[in-house]
């Protein structure tokens, strides 16, 4: 996916998010020159920073789907943060820091991931080998909780095979291989074995505080469980639980850590993707009360990780140089020309999404690969049930959206989720009963479950 032009990149995005064709114009073409970048020059590819992008537009259009579907499309760390976390009661929030120690995290999580795809195969079959020798007693745990077996195996029984007569090697050779060709036959994936598991030290919380533990307190525990020895104990469990667990150990062994740390740190200096939105709700006014202080303030504590500074997380040094930034906001009450002129100077590209039409709402129900309509039949054929939807009805269903949504809050393509819930809760309520059955949803079928919300005045007590 790292040679996708921007037609194809747009054209990906149009499969999971209808419209908004200049938002989705504006990343792909921030994407490609991410590409475009690399073939540069070390001493040029240095000079060159992501040109980060401004989403103004309502709740509910997009905006968010568009970054999250971006990132995964070229496999890219992604972090969505609200800005509003760091105003949670005046001056006092989250450290803007956490934002790339919380991407960096995510970034080891799919290399590993990626990592552990590759061995996974490898991992299995050594864990096949360890449980096959585990059964024929060639590899005994180091700690026992009871008297030595022939196999360490089977819960609380005697094993079938008389091990009085030491001399007969040669019986007990014979028997290994039938219990090896036993379990490669799958007959004995019930038997209980014991494996060893390494335990981890607990976690102690309410040492710091909840914001402790989010930063040092996370590094304290970190240390003592280095600290603290590790503490293996016996566990008893079935062949095909213990067979899991193994190839878990396994992965473990085979995985290299530092490779795992090094490739996620520059997958996020690299290729990493911040939205923040809620941006709107911390520009302050020209007023001089404390709230809009503190609401600049959170706006100059964000500005140097997007202009570019080195952040130290716990797996090293993270320069936030190249990571492209995508900021959102509705700014209903605010204007985006009244963010600093250092913020708004960091955002050079603008593109504003429209408010959903009647045919968008439509589309929405229809069109995209996860469309509504298809996650309802997808959900009640799971009990045997068939729901067909008429055009009529869909139309209807966005009309009522639609016009929800402007005479009320506008709460964009999540209005859907409320209309049909409502044309869907007797149904879905009553599936088993219809098990086998074909239900056709048409136009009288919507009206007749939607109309009357629609002509109730108190609209707050039936929607978002």
């Amino acid at each position: 996916m790292s040679d996708l032009t921007p037609q194809q990149i747009v054209a990906e995005l149009d499969r999971y998010i209808i419209g908004q064709h200049r938002a989705k114009k504006a990343v792909a073409v921030a994407l490609r020159n991410r590409q475009r970048r690399r073939s540069l020059s070390p001493e040029l590819r240095e000079e060159i920073r992501p040109k980060n992008i401004l989403m103004i537009g309502p709740t509910g259009v997009g905006k968010t789907e568009i970054a999250r579907r971006l990132a995964r499309l070229v496999n890219a760390p992604f972090i969505k943060v609200e800005a509003t976390k760091f105003t949670e009661v005046g001056y006092i929030g989250r450290d803007v820091e956490a934002i790339i120690k919380d991407l960096v995290e995510i970034a080891v999580r799919m290399v590993r991931e990626e990592k552990t795809a590759i061995v996974r195969k490898k991992a299995r079959e050594k864990a096949e080998q360890r449980l096959v020798r585990i059964l024929t007693g060639e590899e005994k745990p180091k700690k026992t909780a009871g008297p030595l077996e022939l196999f360490g195996v089977f819960t609380g029984e005697k094993p079938n095979i008389n091990y009085e007569d030491q001399d007969q090697e040669q019986n007990q050779e014979v028997k290994k291989e039938e219990i090896k060709e036993r379990y490669l036959r799958g007959e004995l994936e019930n038997e209980m074995v014991q494996v060893e598991v390494t335990e981890s030290a607990p976690v102690v919380p309410g040492i710091l505080g909840q914001s402790g533990l989010d930063e040092l307190g996370q590094g304290l525990q970190e240390f003592f469980s280095m600290m603290m020895p590790k503490k293996v104990s016996l566990r008893r469990l079935a062949v095909s639980e213990a067979r899991e667990l193994l190839t878990q150990q396994e992965i473990e062994r085979l995985l290299d850590w530092e490779e795992v740390q090094r490739e996620a740190v520059l997958k996020v200096e690299e290729a990493g993707i911040v939205f923040i939105d809620e941006i709107d709700k911390i520009v302050g006014s020209k007023g001089e009360n404390n709230l809009d202080v503190s609401r600049e303030g959170v706006q100059r504590d964000i500005l140097p990780i997007v202009e570019g500074t080195t952040v130290w997380t716990k797996y090293g040094p993270i320069k936030t140089d190249f990571i492209l930034f995508i900021a959102a906001g509705a700014f209903h009450v605010s204007k985006p020309s009244e963010l600093i002129p250092e913020f708004q100077g960091r955002f050079p590209i603008r593109v504003e999404l429209q408010s959903l039409s009647i045919d968008d709402f439509e589309r929405i129900l229809v069109e995209p690969e996860s469309a509504l309509l298809r996650q309802e039949k997808a959900l009640l054929e799971s009990e045997g049930l068939s729901l067909n939807f008429t055009s009529e009805a869909i139309r209807t269903m966005a009309e009522m959206a639609y016009q929800l949504n402007k005479d009320h809050e506008n709460i964009g393509a999540r209005r859907l989720y409320t209309i049909l819930e409502q044309v869907l809760e007797d149904i879905s309520f009553r599936a088993n009963e219809h098990k086998g059955k074909t239900i056709i949803v048409d136009q009288d079928f919507v009206k007749q479950r939607l109309e009357p919300i629609l002509k109730t005045t108190d609209l707050s007590r039936y929607i978002l």
